[in-house]
């Protein structure tokens, strides 16, 4: 693998999710790791491993943002910050961000599904995935009431229905709107 660190693949996790952080991850090989792709396809077991291995072969940097930062900046603001943050943290010849937005930072090229195509944004994607499960695994050992371990504060029908059954907590993103919960939390 001749590109090995030259290339920043960036990702994120936990940009749909009610609750809990925003996760962005940067990450330069600098070895070799086999079994990378997009995180979303790995065992939670899996992606543990090769999270690992990722940051054993590797420069990276993972930015996070709470639910309250979220809500008074804005997801899109969030999102431009950590991108600056990690192109100015980790200096390299090419950058990489998974998806068909790059919020604004014109030098900075995206791809959709970059995350199941090439290695440094699939490392970057099991960074970011790792890194939010984990706070979410935390977050539900606060707030048992809302089972955050098994939905990872996305919006599933179990989690609106502890919503409903408890209110929000410190870590649910008021400022996302959801139809099921606005007649019953806000009449």
């Amino acid at each position: 693998m001749d590109r090995l660190g030259k290339l920043c693949g960036i990702d994120e996790a936990g940009r749909g999710p009610i609750a809990g952080d925003l996760v962005i991850a940067g990450c330069i090989l600098t070895s070799c790791v086999d079994g990378l792709q997009d995180s979303k396809k790995l065992s939670e077991k899996k992606r543990e491993s090769l999270y690992e291995s990722i940051t054993q072969n590797s420069l990276y940097h993972i930015v996070k943002f709470s639910a309250k930062e979220i809500d008074d900046n804005g997801l899109s603001f969030c999102m431009k910050n950590a991108l600056l943050e990690i192109m100015n943290t980790l200096k390299c010849g090419e950058y990489l961000f998974d998806g068909n937005s790059n919020f604004g930072i014109n030098e900075l090229p995206t791809m959709i599904k970059a995350d199941g195509k090439v290695p440094e944004v699939s490392a970057a994607s099991i960074l970011a995935k790792v890194t939010h499960d984990r706070n979410i695994i935390k977050d539900a050992q606060r707030y048992p009431e809302y089972q955050f371990e098994k939905h990872k504060g996305y919006g599933t029908a179990l989690h609106i229905e502890l919503i409903k059954e408890h209110g929000y907590c410190d870590i649910h993103r008021r400022s996302y709107k959801l139809k099921a919960l606005e007649k019953t939390l806000f009449d």
